[in-house]
């Protein structure tokens, strides 16, 4: 496996244009990510959305920045892709124990049939990002055609406006990680789980209550009734029990 990057020069990172053969299309060679979250990890979509000029595509080589250690690239059926590995200055731990001792440093897939132009693909890359919001990432990427190439490797100036680049790197900018979801803290869970308890407890003695008294007052009507038929009887037996005249 090649050991080396592939090298572009530092006049090509701001303001050269590789075109071999015919002109390079309106449309550039784009990045887009899932998210952009400090320390996240991502896919990062590659579009290739034209040839070189007329010429169909043959390869696309993908740079790596160097604060990236590892790269998972993703299988697409149309083409063959190889990592290109190189030496860390210093070992890196790898989380598990263990040490990396060199770097994806470039991604590059070849297409099996070459991709026309007019039509496009998408190459996609899974990797951490690094954990430094406000940062720029940068993946200069050679698109390599039947006849001619296009770097897009551009970079902007300070103050220049990276729209007005022929052919400008596919860039990620980094941003700060949101929070998901907001703890109450222990103590307001607390009062609020006693306060839960004691209104149900109250609530519990209300009803408990509601349900002793519930039946007095139909007892009590029951009784009158009884008494009201008792002196009704009481009088019928009265006036049976006088002798007749």
């Amino acid at each position: 496996m090649r050991k080396t990057l592939r090298a572009v020069g530092a006049a090509a990172l701001t303001t050269g244009i590789v075109v071999v053969g015919a002109g390079a299309a309106a449309a550039h060679v784009t990045v887009t990510p899932d998210t952009t979250d400090a320390g996240a990890y991502a896919l990062l979509t590659f579009g290739v959305p034209h040839g070189c000029g007329d010429s169909p595509t043959t390869k696309v080589s993908i740079q790596v920045p160097e604060q990236i250690v590892t790269v998972t690239p993703t299988v697409n059926p149309g083409w063959d892709v190889e990592k290109v590995m190189a030496a860390l200055d210093e070992p890196v731990d790898d989380g598990h124990g263990g040490q990396y001792t060199e770097r994806v440093a470039e991604v590059v897939y070849t297409a099996k049939a070459p991709l026309p132009d007019g039509y496009r693909d998408a190459l996609v890359l899974s990797l951490q990002l690094p954990d430094a919001a406000g940062d720029t990432l940068v993946f200069p990427t050679v698109q390599e055609c039947a006849e001619g190439e296009t770097a897009w490797v551009q970079v902007a100036a300070e103050g220049e406006d990276g729209h007005d680049l022929e052919a400008p790197a596919p860039l990620v900018e980094l941003t700060a990680a949101e929070d998901e979801g907001h703890d109450a803290p222990a103590e307001t869970v607390a009062d609020g789980s006693a306060g839960d308890t004691a209104d149900a407890d109250a609530s519990g003695d209300a009803a408990s209550a509601g349900a002793s008294d519930g039946p007095a007052p139909a007892l009590t009507w029951t009784a009158l009734v009884l008494a009201a038929a008792g002196l009704v009887l009481g009088a019928l037996g009265l006036v049976r029990s006088r002798p007749r005249a």
